[in-house]
């Protein structure tokens, strides 16, 4: 289980911006801006390269629901949305996860 996994499930505690049956979204302990914000299935997915048509639902989801995220953080000017995929681009934790960055 993944580290992501278990602040999901509240195993590890974390500061909660979203929660739904499908998605959860903590702000980032090491944040590169002043918002930053990590949004995550709360099903286990590897990394983008993850994603099939079995899943895609989920991602489809977090792309509607990161709007909401943003206006509740007051990101009125605009954010940025990424995602690492594989330890050449930096991934470290191997959950699929965007990063909602701001301010």
């Amino acid at each position: 289980m993944s580290i992501f996994s278990k602040i999901a499930a509240g195993e590890i505690p974390s500061e909660k911006v979203y929660s739904d049956e499908k998605v959860y979204a903590f702000k980032d302990i090491n944040p590169q801006a002043p918002t930053h914000i990590l949004v995550i299935p709360k099903a286990h997915i590897p990394s983008v390269d993850g994603i099939t048509a079995e899943n895609s639902a989920v991602v489809a989801h977090i792309f509607e629901v990161i709007p909401t995220i943003a206006a509740a953080e007051n990101l009125t000017n605009g954010y940025r949305v990424v995602s690492n995929c594989g330890q050449d681009a930096g991934q470290t934790v191997h959950h699929l996860h965007f990063h909602i960055l701001g301010g």
